[in-house]
């Protein structure tokens, strides 16, 4: 990099072919006016600035520590990309405008939502106008969906849309379990509240544009304290069920070109035919993607339910390749393969090249659930009218055929267990207490950013003997701690991967948690109860029974 700082960062939008070389002189002015200052010069390295600079690639780069992962495991492009010492480089460019911007006054604090503010106006110079990307985007739908796609996914790295300086500090690993490897991750790239922001927030008057953040209102959208900017958003429209949808990255990919489709118009979430619909058409579009969505009552849906949309992505989850353990029969439609799904959750599974005949399929399981109670399993459609029983859907292509999973929900409550009896229970809550949304059904824990610090803390008491109960900030892991005791002698060279093991195999706890249906023989008797109010039954009944009609 050079003393010329501006220079730095049109250098890498034309490399990154964000911009052209006839863009030079422009992007240098639109960055200068950012800045509010008259030239390159004004902006001259000084010590401080250089600190800065050195602390802005240490900073977002892996974090050192035990407890951390040092390479990519899920294919989001970061810790093994070619590209890694680029983005590397743009970190440390935006840190050096930042700090230049706080001389000249151009930024008014360095909290770091007013640092993402303003390094993201700076990077939407860079950024190509709607137009043009969704031209570029067509061009290599021509040549396939996945050309599309791979372009898209890096063109919304290369702006910083996606920060990859921050999602590389994720910890990340995979623990085998009985449902096959669970994928865990403690989530450290969405950066820490700022209590200056949150203070400042306070006295902004209300706004209701954009309506939330999923709203295509965003693309562009310059941002404010309470809202993220949004310069360098782009998004893309495509039809699905016939009807204006959208399709855009999420900015922290929990997995790789994890993707976000959603409706042109701010309505509610809502699981029905035309959902199902929906997700078929989107994998007919990009038959290399899965897409499910979030069930559509609280608890057990997602953060954003007054919004309809989709999570998507090129990444095979635990779920997907779990296998089917009964295969049902439906006689109603013959075309329709079906089964019980090997899985802490209580999935069924549907598989048809008749797409139609799979929505119809689907849409009789998911109304006949919406009504279905059965006391003996603690299953109740409604109390006091509010109702109970959802859907988690999943689509995908198998080859020429298409694949539902549809994931039975529950969300009732009671006092033993008021966030929900298929929620974690209170016992695991020290690990995860958030809802298990679409993300965590299909088996990738995302585990809240406090147990980094509380695990090294909590590898260090296990190791030293000491007190786990009298340590405030790890109390809450000390019956947890205290059984791990009793199977475990721990030392400095196993006590990380013991305890990740262990935080995978309390995942999997949550997830049996949220199943419906235990993975007991009353469990398993109830399920094939529900199964046969819709008409499917286990395939060798079904082969006894017509045999004996024939006989």
């Amino acid at each position: 990099m050079s003393d010329r700082r501006i220079d730095d960062l049109i250098n890498y939008g034309i490399k990154r072919k964000l911009l052209e070389e006839a863009d030079r002189i422009w992007a240098y002015n639109q960055i200068l006016m950012i800045l509010q200052a008259d030239s390159d010069e004004e902006l001259a390295k000084s010590a401080d600035e250089q600190k800065q600079g050195e602390k802005g690639l240490e900073e977002n780069g892996p974090e050192p520590g035990e407890f951390m992962m040092g390479a990519d495991q899920h294919g989001d492009g970061t810790a093994s990309d070619p590209k890694d010492r680029d983005t590397e480089e743009l970190a440390v460019i935006l840190d050096r405008l930042c700090a230049a911007a706080m001389k000249t006054g151009a930024l008014a604090d360095d909290g770091v939502v007013s640092r993402d503010l303003f390094d993201t106006k700076l990077m939407g110079v860079l950024t190509p106008r709607p137009s043009q990307v969704r031209s570029a985007f067509m061009e290599k739908m021509a040549v396939s969906p996945e050309t599309a796609t791979d372009w898209f996914y890096d063109f919304s790295r290369d702006t910083n849309y996606i920060r990859r300086d921050r999602i590389r500090r994720d910890v990340k690993w995979v623990t085998g379990t009985e449902y096959g490897d669970l994928d865990i991750t403690i989530n450290l790239s969405k950066p820490e509240k700022d209590p200056k922001a949150i203070a400042a927030a306070r006295n902004l008057p209300q706004s209701s544009y954009p309506k939330c953040q999923l709203c295509a209102e965003n693309e562009g959208y310059a941002g404010r304290l309470n809202h993220p900017a949004r310069e360098n958003h782009r998004i893309i429209p495509i039809t699905i069920n016939q009807s204006p949808w959208y399709f855009q990255y999420s900015p922290y990919v929990y997995y790789n070109e994890h993707c976000i489709v959603f409706n042109s118009e701010h309505v509610p979430m809502k699981i029905d035919a035309a959902a199902f619909r929906k997700l078929l058409d989107f994998v007919k579009l990009f038959p290399h993607y899965f897409v499910g969505s979030n069930a559509d009552l609280p608890i057990v849906g997602g953060s954003i339910l007054s919004h309809d949309h989709f999570q998507g992505g090129h990444y095979t989850f635990a779920m997907e390749r779990a296998q089917t353990e009964t295969a049902l029969i439906c006689r109603r439609f013959p075309e329709v393969q079906a089964g019980i799904v090997k899985w802490p959750l209580s999935v069924i599974r549907l598989r048809s090249e008749n797409d139609e005949a799979l929505v119809a399929m689907a849409d009789r399981i998911l109304t006949a659930w919406r009504g279905y109670s059965d006391p003996d399993v603690f299953i109740y459609a409604e109390t006091d009218g509010e109702p109970h029983n959802t859907i988690t859907p999943i689509a995908r292509r198998r080859g020429d055929a298409f694949e539902l999973d549809l994931v039975l929900r529950n969300n009732i409550t009671t006092e033993e267990h008021p966030l929900g009896v298929f929620h974690p229970h209170a016992e695991l809550h020290h690990i995860k207490k958030e809802n298990i949304g679409l993300i965590e059904v299909m088996g990738l824990a995302v585990l809240p950013a406090r147990l980094k610090e509380e695990m090294e803390l909590l590898a260090d008491a296990l190791v030293e003997g000491a007190d786990v109960r009298a340590d405030d900030r790890i109390a809450e892991h000390a019956d947890w701690a205290e059984s791990l005791q009793k199977r475990y002698v721990f030392d400095r060279d196993n006590v990380n991967d013991l305890l990740k093991e262990e935080i995978g195999n309390v995942f999997m706890q949550v997830l049996e948690h949220a199943g419906v249906y235990k993975r007991t023989a009353e469990g398993k008797e109830a399920f094939l109860k529900f199964c046969s109010s819709v008409g499917l039954r286990p395939e060798e009944q079904s082969s006894a029974a017509e045999s004996k009609q024939s006989t």
